[in-house]
């Protein structure tokens, strides 16, 4: 399966999955000097920062434990960027979801608050 393709195939399936959820998509795939945002979103409480990472049935490493600290510090500083760039009175929240594409389905993750960026006390 092209990489590409299976990231966008994975993307939108997440959209579609935090929509049914109640989400309300802000932006996808928002660029920033520090790094792209999959998913930017919210509901009532929240304005969430979703890193989606898509994996084909029989993957090494998972899609959680493909955000790794380096990775999590970067969506952080790109989330600031954002903020920073729009206002919005939300508290921020950092997901992420997992797609996993099994024959013509698929299954989804969904870690809420996944990491901090108050995990990094204040090194950003």
């Amino acid at each position: 399966m092209n990489l590409g393709k299976t990231g966008l195939k994975g993307e939108a399936s997440a959209a579609r999955f935090l929509k049914s959820k109640g989400y309300r998509i802000i932006s996808r795939n928002y660029q920033t000097r520090y790094g792209e945002l999959d998913i930017v979103c919210r509901n009532d409480s929240y304005i969430v920062f979703a890193e989606v990472k898509t994996r084909s049935e029989n993957y090494i490493v998972s899609g959680v434990d493909a955000v790794n600290l380096a990775k999590q510090k970067r969506i952080v500083k790109a989330a600031l960027q954002f903020l920073q760039e729009n206002s919005y009175d939300l508290q921020p929240r950092f997901d992420v979801l997992e797609i996993v594409i099994v024959g013509d389905g698929e299954t989804v993750t969904h870690i809420e608050n996944a990491f901090s960026a108050t995990d990094y006390h204040g090194f950003y």
